[in-house]
């Protein structure tokens, strides 16, 4: 009968989880070359090779990604055996680690994420933006997050490979409070030259997408602030500072939440969502839900 060795399993683990054998080693109080060593035991063990290195990277092959489920949810249950022994509860909820690109707008967010909560099995989301897109890559490819919401597909520059699956896509509404709605909304899109405009930060997808338009149309609105956060830029507009633009699949809910009133829609200028990770097929019940219903409902 073959046996398996669990400590080279546990050493292949943290290595996967941690991204480097330098910080795998650091958790586990071994030195490096230790726990290299065990690694390449348990690959002349399986026959097979778990990672291969891209750029600063430890990625795991298709065989490493099969390994890694099944040790994480061997290290899962046996610590779910020491909680039943020692009284405490076993009942622990499905976790659904997701990196969020700072730029996407948080009504979007939370229409994205919806369909996740609504399972039948308890769930607990983290949500993490403190990182770029192209940091978060890194933390799918290290099996530190379960997916990544970003504006944009990964570029070719980002040394780990990652699948971008488009969500969706909506245009633009231009929103402001009842007094400069009722002051603009006639004769848009020209009625926006010479308005006040709040935009969204420069460095951007949707504020790039928009000054093209702008320029397009030979429109020069009055910029009187950028946001990088949409929801203060929202908060500035329900205050009646200026007209600002929100993707349209959520017009309604913004309207709403900040009394404010559309003044008109620009079809051209496109806002895209993507749901980034390591695999080409969806695994993640959670994270299948959220991509099904995305397409289904909310950019129908």
């Amino acid at each position: 009968m073959e046996w398996l060795n669990y400590h080279h399993l546990l050493y292949f683990w943290m290595v996967a989880r941690e991204g480097t054998v330098a910080r795998a080693s650091d958790e586990l109080r071994l030195a490096p070359q230790t726990v290299s060593g065990q690694i390449h035991q348990l690959e002349s063990a399986l026959g097979e090779r778990l990672f291969t290195r891209r750029g600063r990277y430890l990625v795991l092959t298709e065989v490493g990604r099969v390994a890694f489920r099944y040790a994480d949810e061997m290290f899962s249950l046996g610590r779910e055996l020491l909680h039943t022994l020692k009284g405490r509860p076993s009942d622990r909820p499905m976790r659904l680690i997701i990196g969020v690109a700072d730029v996407l707008p948080k009504g979007v967010v939370r229409r994205l994420l919806d369909p996740a909560t609504r399972g039948g099995q308890p769930l607990r989301i983290v949500c993490r933006e403190d990182k770029s897109v192209d940091e978060f890559v890194g933390e799918l490819a290290a099996h530190k997050l379960d997916l990544v919401l970003a504006d944009a597909p990964v570029g070719p520059g980002v040394p780990v490979r990652a699948f971008s699956h488009l969500l969706g896509e909506c245009g633009t509404s231009f929103l402001g409070s009842p007094r400069l709605a009722a002051a603009h909304r006639r004769g848009f899109p020209r009625s926006l030259d010479g308005a006040p405009l709040l935009f969204p930060g420069a460095n951007s997808t949707p504020r790039r997408v928009l000054d093209q338009w702008l320029f397009s149309q030979g429109i020069r609105p009055t910029v009187v602030g950028e946001f990088d956060d949409s929801e203060l830029m929202n908060a500035f507009g329900q205050d009646g500072k200026g007209i600002f633009p929100a993707p349209s699949a959520i017009e309604s809910e913004v309207c709403r939440r900040h009394r404010v009133r559309v003044i008109g829609r620009a079809k051209e200028i496109r806002h895209r969502f993507y749901a980034v990770s390591v695999e080409r097929k969806l695994k993640h019940p959670a994270v299948i839900a959220i991509c099904e219903q995305a397409r289904k409902d909310l950019f129908a």
